[in-house]
């Protein structure tokens, strides 16, 4: 098997595209901040800053007490998602099955590509060559036979093109850290790696040689885990898909990490998006919660809705919500998104039914949001954690 994902990552691309915008910056050391809030966070830095003491995840007001000589630039994420649309672009040039990965990453299937280019590092090369003319961006790509070991590539290797061969997988994560593998972000994981002062994933790997204590030890992540420490994915190269999905998004009039105010919020989130759907006669096979704090980290579940009435959609996002939120940082923007969507027919009943009688007070409600609007109506705890009252 040839190596046939490639994997481009764009180093500290809001750095990159904030010298891009004012050639001054070059030089100096300089922070980006995810608010200019005393609680706000520093999201990327310059080399420069980091000699000073700086660090990822600072307190923006720690940073202003010990250093005035840093540059402070708040995040502009119109800014960052159109120099990513040009990359993305740029790299569609070599092949027609790109999927992106954040701002800063794609995904390219190259396979009956290399017929044409020649040697996969030549190509990757060209595609690092192609992207610094096009939009004065420097970046790096991992070369291998699946996504997972193509970013490990780009995460933990600093050459500009590195390239591992089909059948050395293991042998080049052997020596890196646990949390190079997607499954040691799961909390039960994390914590009992930790408790077993696992720090390679070396040690996994002789571990994963006796099957039954390794179920025994990570029991439904024991599979998942032995196929990342080994390597192994068996996931394709997605190309982006325009599709129908209806997006609810809110962003908190204060940061905050209050579990009432947060539940109210994901209340009032859910309402409107089972306000819609009921609206289309609509059911979203596939919802998707997004948290994202104050320090630029986020957090993602996902799940999916079986009825349309508020009771119903809104139990199956508080449920997303507590699954998801395991940080005590302050929540700034929470985010639904229902996709898959299809018909929903409503099976009548004879008799009166906890799920009947939920459809029925949304249907109440939803007389009057729609003659009224959809804030007409709100619960006190909504009201208070909007900042309405």
């Amino acid at each position: 098997v040839s190596s046939d994902v490639f994997h481009v990552r764009l180093n500290a691309l809001e750095l990159q595209a904030e010298r891009i915008m004012d050639p001054s910056l070059r030089t100096r050391p300089v922070a980006i901040i995810s608010s200019s809030r005393a609680n706000g966070t520093i999201v990327s830095l310059s080399q420069e800053a980091e000699d000073e003491g700086l660090f990822h995840g600072m307190k923006v007001s720690i940073v202003r007490k010990m250093n005035h000589g840093v540059q402070l630039l708040p995040y502009n994420r119109s800014l960052y998602a159109r120099i990513n649309h040009y990359v993305y672009q740029t790299v569609s040039m070599f092949t027609p099955i790109v999927e992106p990965e954040d701002l800063d990453g794609f995904y390219l299937d190259m396979r009956g590509i290399q017929m044409v280019r020649g040697h996969p590092q030549n190509t990757g090369l060209s595609i690092v060559r192609r992207i610094q003319e096009q939009t004065n961006l420097a970046g790096m790509v991992g070369i291998s036979v699946n996504k997972l070991v193509s970013r490990i590539v780009t995460s933990v290797v600093p050459d500009v093109i590195h390239e591992v061969e089909n059948g050395e997988e293991a042998r080049f994560l052997s020596p890196l850290e646990p949390p190079v593998l997607p499954t040691v972000g799961e909390r039960p994981v994390r914590r009992l790696l930790r408790f077993l002062w696992v720090r390679e994933v070396s040690h996994i790997q002789s571990m994963a040689a006796q099957p039954e204590e390794f179920r025994t030890l990570f029991g439904m992540n024991s599979v998942q885990l032995y196929r990342e420490a080994h390597g192994q994915d068996t996931s394709v190269v997605r190309p982006l898909q325009l599709r129908d999905h209806i997006m609810e998004q809110t962003v908190l009039p204060e940061d905050t990490n209050d579990n009432s105010v947060l539940c109210a919020v994901i209340k009032d989130l859910s309402e409107q998006l089972a306000f819609k759907l009921r609206k289309r006669r609509q059911l979203a096979k596939r919802i998707r919660l997004e948290i994202h704090y104050t320090d630029g980290h986020q957090r993602t579940g996902t799940g999916r809705l079986s009825r349309i009435d508020d009771i119903s959609v809104t139990a199956v996002c508080r449920r997303l919500f507590d699954r998801v939120n395991d940080r005590r940082n302050r929540v700034r923007t929470i985010l639904l998104d229902a996709s898959d969507l299809c018909s929903y027919v409503d099976q009548e009943n004879l008799f009166m039914t906890e799920e009947t009688r939920n459809m029925a007070v949304s249907r109440a409600v939803e007389k009057v949001r729609q003659k009224y609007g959809v804030r007409s109506l709100q619960t006190a705890d909504v009201f208070q954690a909007l900042g309405m009252v």
